[in-house]
C-alpha cells in the first residue's frame, strides 16, 4: 500500500477516496467540496520519485518530487 500517510489524513478528514496501485505506484482520486482531485505517483526509474497532483490548484496539474508525501501532507493539513 502506497501513500499511506496521505490516505490516513484523508480518512481523518472524512474525505472519501479511491485508491489504485499499478506497477508498484499508488493513485488517489477524491472529491472535496464538489471538486475532483488526484494524486498519482510516477517513476522515471524503478522507484517512485514524484507525484502529479492538482491539490494546490484544482484546475492545474503540477509535479512534486523529492519528499512529495510530506509536501502533500502539509497542503492537505491546511484544508478545513
Amino acid at each position: 500500500m502506497r501513500l499511506q500517510s496521505v490516505q490516513d489524513l484523508l480518512k481523518e478528514k472524512n474525505i472519501a477516496f479511491t485508491y489504485t496501485e499499478e506497477d508498484g505506484l499508488g493513485s488517489l482520486d477524491f472529491l472535496y467540496r464538489g471538486v475532483p482531485y488526484h494524486i498519482w505517483e510516477f517513476a522515471d526509474e524503478a522507484e517512485a520519485n514524484g507525484v502529479e497532483t492538482n491539490i494546490r490548484n484544482a484546475g492545474k496539474d503540477e509535479e512534486i518530487e523529492g519528499n512529495y508525501e510530506e509536501a502533500l501532507l502539509q497542503e492537505l493539513k491546511n484544508w478545513p
